[in-house]
């Protein structure tokens, strides 16, 4: 009776730290924006929003550009392997509510599992994973997962939904923390 799940919680039970919680740190370079949608009279002022959970992060705005290059980290702590995040741009307006430029999901599950893998002798450059653009996910491209220079890394281009058009380059990297869930 002691061990299974509908048994009661001992007292300290409910008092887990926030660090016990945490897989690791999921680190999202925003590369950069391709052919961005217009929201100003001939340009747009490009911002990225990404959300997981209930973090949310930023980059700074571009002004005046529908090819931004951004190359900016954003580190989210991930919790729940098969949550995923979601990148919205947004056009910066300074009199007005910023405009939505689209937005897109990107599913971690694949990488998490190519983390999970013995990647020990691997050559440099060897491609775990490929994953191929559907219906069910906003690739513009084939995305590999790559064993380099003793990490696991994902190149993606992601499509922006709900918008005329638009991509946004990214790479996903895993920094692993002390302390950690092991994956």
């Amino acid at each position: 009776m002691g061990g299974d799940k509908d048994s009661p919680k001992t007292p300290g039970e409910h008092s887990k730290s926030l660090m016990e919680d945490i897989l690791g740190l999921l680190r999202i370079h925003i590369r950069r924006g391709v052919n961005l949608a217009v929201r100003d009279v001939s340009t747009s002022d490009p911002y990225v929003v990404v959300r997981m959970g209930k973090q949310k992060l930023k980059t700074r705005v571009i002004k005046k550009d529908v090819n931004p290059e951004w190359n900016e980290d954003l580190t989210l702590s991930v919790s729940n392997p098969v949550c995923p995040f979601v990148l919205t741009v947004y056009d910066h307006d300074t009199f007005s509510k910023d405009d939505k430029m689209g937005d897109a999901e990107c599913d971690i599950t694949p990488f998490i599992e190519a983390l999970k893998m013995n990647t020990e002798g691997l050559p440099n450059g060897t491609i775990i994973r490929r994953i191929h653009p559907s219906r069910k996910n906003c690739l513009a491209d084939d995305s590999c997962i790559v064993f380099n220079d003793g990490k696991v890394v994902q190149d993606i281009v992601l499509r922006l939904r709900n918008v005329e058009c638009g991509e946004v380059e990214i790479q996903m990297e895993w920094i692993d923390l002390p302390g950690s869930k092991v994956l």
